[in-house]
């Protein structure tokens, strides 16, 4: 994800830079990057994202259910007592963090290309149950021209999706059928449309709810789920980018319609959208203003219509079934509290 912040840019994180403009004595910007920052979070994402695939890779050859975690959340204890276990992770790993690193290195090199400043990738690391929640690069400048901003936005879902897709097909390849242990799982997956098109490319003909996972596949199907979430076409998304870039003047109409949209799938479909919703609220109704002339070439309209076949490809409406709000209890919940103010 590239989010922008200076005086005249926004991100999805509310950040927002001071009014100060660089002079021509001050230090470069580039050369206050956080090195060490970014350096240290990618280092711990490794270690977490190992920690994942070793729990993930263990279930899978020891044919417990799939994502059972039978190590524990955490599972130090058990890496401790044996330290090769956490090379049982490698697979996972490098699969998840490679379509990561590529994804934002697309944003962090079209930013050199046109002089856009940008920091480094800065993951996000977190212990369980896959070892992050992404990555992302701040944007620091503005973007010059619309093809700039349109340059950025797609470079990073192409580079991204171009290592997830040909990690599917390994991934299934090294894959399994066996439905009882994917029906034991308590965290079922739903599957985008590019699993079912690579499962009949591979003449697998059992659903892809019988298809027991291979770590690399559950990398892929996460690599997939960031590409779709990335984008959705509003706010200060990439593909709310791409979409300014397309149709400035439309913007803030789509946004505002995706933000009602989001909030009626949370409510209904994946609790997950929620957050989504939350942060376009607050954050989605401004995009950095980006002169409008020159406008886009025939190429990159042709490459707005490939980010919306992406889009299509790897949009899944659930991602996690049976993460959704369960309103019986909810209303329980709501019946208690009126109780106890009484």
């Amino acid at each position: 994800m590239a989010s922008s912040d200076s005086l005249q840019i926004g991100s999805p994180n509310g950040n927002r830079l001071s009014d100060h403009i660089d002079e021509p004595g001050d230090e470069p910007l580039a050369a206050k990057q956080h090195y060490w920052r970014a350096a240290g979070l990618l280092l711990a994402t490794i270690f977490t994202t190992l920690l994942a695939g070793a729990q993930l890779q263990s279930d899978f050859i020891n044919n417990q259910p799939m994502f059972a975690f039978s190590h524990g959340v955490l599972p130090l204890g058990w890496i401790w007592q044996q330290p090769s276990r956490l090379l049982l992770g490698v697979p996972f790993s490098a699969t998840l963090m490679l379509i990561l690193f590529s994804h934002e290195m697309g944003h962090f090199v079209a930013c050199r290309r046109y002089g856009v400043q940008a920091t480094l990738p800065y993951f996000i690391p977190v212990p369980w149950p896959i070892g992050t929640l992404g990555a992302f690069i701040r944007i620091l400048s503005p973007f010059p021209t619309r093809e700039a901003l349109f340059d950025i936005g797609i470079a990073g879902p192409i580079a991204g999706f171009l290592v997830a897709v040909p990690a599917l097909v390994a991934g299934l390849a090294l894959s399994k059928i066996d439905p009882l242990l994917v029906g034991a799982s308590e965290l079922h997956l739903e599957y985008p449309a590019i699993f079912h098109l690579v499962r009949l490319g591979e003449q697998i003909h059992w659903p892809m709810n019988a298809i027991y996972l291979h770590p690399v596949a559950v990398a892929a199907w996460i690599g997939m789920l960031a590409t779709s979430l990335n984008l959705l076409p509003g706010g200060q998304l990439d593909g709310g980018h791409i979409f300014y870039a397309v149709w400035p003047r439309a913007h803030r109409h789509v946004t505002r319609i995706l933000t009602v949209a989001l909030l009626a799938m949370g409510l209904w479909l994946w609790a997950g959208w929620l957050v989504w919703f939350g942060m376009l609220l607050v954050f989605g109704g401004y995009h950095p203003s980006v002169p409008e002339y020159p406008g886009l070439s025939r190429e990159r309209k042709w490459l707005a219509v490939f980010a919306l076949v992406m889009f299509a490809l790897t949009f899944m409406p659930a991602p996690l079934p049976n993460n959704r709000i369960d309103w019986h209890k909810a209303r329980q919940g709501m019946d208690a509290v009126r109780g106890w103010l009484r």
